[in-house]
């Protein structure tokens, strides 16, 4: 019994290490095929660091030495891996920021907390900077045990010029937008000072019945100058902001330039110019803004002057070709160097001066001329064979066409005023005084205030039929005091609005409040005496 139990129990031990020879052999061949796999895993993985071209990709060792290399690193750094195996990762920092131990500081980070970021510049073989987006992340065994670090570098060389450039295109909008916006600002503030100048001139005049001393003329001719260059100003300021409108109608060119030879002739007389002219007898039809226009021949005249010497000569030449009209302003002066003519049309450029400045100017003439030119559909191009030869300004405009009719001029025909009883509110004193005494001399019955709560105690005594407001008062400003006027005198009395801003949608919100009129400083006397006229 018992020899047949021992019998059974080695069969079944026998049997048991059987199936167990069995199982280690099964779990020998799922190792080795784990094993595989994870070869195979890690061989795929290599793969692919190697494929990528975009990111440099590579391991340090824990002391910071390059360990393993890509294509991508190759390609963005430019050395090739047995180049920068074995040497320190400081190697791609520029050398000051080497030095400043940034490198280590970096190690340590993403040791400490598993990972750094930093965007930064970089250098690449052959001594170029590039600007990277950086990460390293610490590498640890499964014990813990720093083993290196992966460090994982993009170019975004492109990406950083982009901003930079689209960071230049804001600043160099903003500064223009600010350079408008002072330049529309300090036209309006120059007005401000010439009101009460103009108004004193012309009341001299009246005074005097149109005579004046040779002080006086010479005070008018600077007066008119400056007031010139405060237009100018301005309207640069209207044309870049795009608020500048063109009041077009068929104009003869041949009309254009007699207005615009009278405007220059002060200067031309001053420096004894011989004016040559030469159009043709038929009219030279534009669809053009005659006062713009105007400005444009005007501006060419008075460069030309500026820029020949005394006795010199100035030639006018207007023509038509092939549906263009073409106006030429030539003059046998200082001429213009080739680096002068590329940028002669620039705002604030000029011819080149001595300290002594003798031509003057800011610099805007020409530039009003190009921007004018240009609203018209025009051209305007210059010449000159150098320094003491002379220049040539070529203005080109579209042809009208033949069928369309010029409009006639209007003569304006001088009211006479009946005398009013006009009030006056203007917050500068002269300009106040100056323009009552004005209209006063004009025979009306004028009181003037210098505030809104000034002119309401005025007129508790006296009733005036019009009044003539400056529309930027402090306190309350024209508009509103122009309403409380018309609450307390009712709808009968006229207002006119007197400012420094003359654009068509401040002519339009004067309208819609109820002004009969919108004078812009410095103020006609004369116009104003007419509009009061007609109420």
């Amino acid at each position: 019994m018992s020899e047949a139990r021992e019998t059974v129990d080695v069969h079944a031990l026998r049997e048991r290490a059987r199936v167990l020879e069995d199982e280690v052999v099964v779990a020998e061949k799922r190792l080795e095929a784990e094993l595989e796999r994870g070869v195979q895993h890690e061989a795929l993985f290599r793969m692919l660091i190697e494929s990528v071209r975009d990111y440099a990709i590579f391991m340090l060792d824990p002391h910071g030495r390059v360990a393993t290399w890509n294509t991508g690193a190759e390609r963005i750094k430019g050395y090739a891996a047995h180049e920068i195996i074995g040497r320190h990762f400081s190697q791609f920092y520029p050398e000051e920021v080497a030095k400043s131990g940034k490198c280590e500081y970096e190690l340590e980070v993403a040791a400490r907390e598993g990972r750094f970021e930093d965007e930064g510049w970089r250098v690449r073989k052959d001594g170029s900077e590039f600007w990277a987006n950086v990460v390293i992340s610490a590498v640890r065994n499964p014990e813990g045990e720093l083993i290196g670090f992966s460090k994982v570098t993009r170019d975004l060389t492109e990406r950083k010029r982009a901003e930079e450039e689209r960071a230049a295109l804001l600043a160099a909008e903003q500064s223009s937008r600010a350079k408008d916006e002072f330049l529309a600002m300090l036209g309006h503030e120059l007005r401000n000072p010439l009101a009460p100048i103009v108004t004193a001139l012309q009341l001299m005049k009246l005074r005097n019945d149109g005579k004046m001393s040779r002080e006086t003329q010479v005070i008018e001719r600077q007066v008119q100058h400056l007031m010139h260059l405060v237009d100018d100003l301005l309207d640069i300021a209207r044309i870049t902001r795009g608020k500048l409108d063109l009041k077009r109608r068929s104009t003869d060119i041949r009309g254009i330039i007699a207005t615009s030879i009278e405007i220059a002739s002060p200067l031309l007389e001053q420096r004894q110019h011989h004016l040559n002219v030469e159009v043709p007898p038929r009219e030279l039809i534009v669809d053009g803004d005659p006062a713009r226009l105007t400005q444009v021949i005007a501006n060419l005249l008075t460069n030309a002057a500026k820029y020949t010497e005394v006795g010199g000569r100035i030639w006018v030449d207007a023509q038509q070709r092939a549906g263009e009209i073409t106006i030429d302003v030539r003059d046998n002066g200082i001429g213009l160097a080739p680096t002068q003519l590329a940028n002669i049309f620039d705002l604030f450029v000029q011819a080149q001066q001595g300290v002594d400045r003798a031509h003057g100017g800011l610099g805007i003439g020409l530039a009003l001329v190009k921007r004018l030119t240009e609203m018209h559909g025009g051209t305007v191009e210059a010449k000159s064979d150098g320094p003491g030869r002379g220049s040539t300004f070529r203005v080109r405009l579209p042809a009208a066409d033949e069928a369309a009719t010029r409009n006639t001029r209007e003569v304006a025909v001088q009211n006479v005023a009946s005398r009013r009883k006009v009030l006056v509110v203007d917050d500068n004193d002269d300009a106040c005084m100056l323009l009552a005494e004005a209209l006063a001399d004009l025979g009306h019955d004028v009181q003037s205030a210098r505030d809104a709560p000034a002119a309401l105690a005025v007129i508790k005594q006296f009733k005036p039929d019009v009044a003539v407001l400056d529309i930027g008062l402090p306190v309350m400003d024209g508009y509103q005091l122009g309403a409380k006027l018309r609450e307390e005198l009712g709808d009968d009395i006229r207002l006119f609005a007197l400012t420094g801003y003359g654009q068509p949608n401040d002519r339009e919100r004067s309208k819609k409040a109820g002004f009969a009129g919108h004078f812009v400083k410095p103020i006609s006397v004369q116009a104003l005496h007419e509009a009061i006229g007609e109420s």
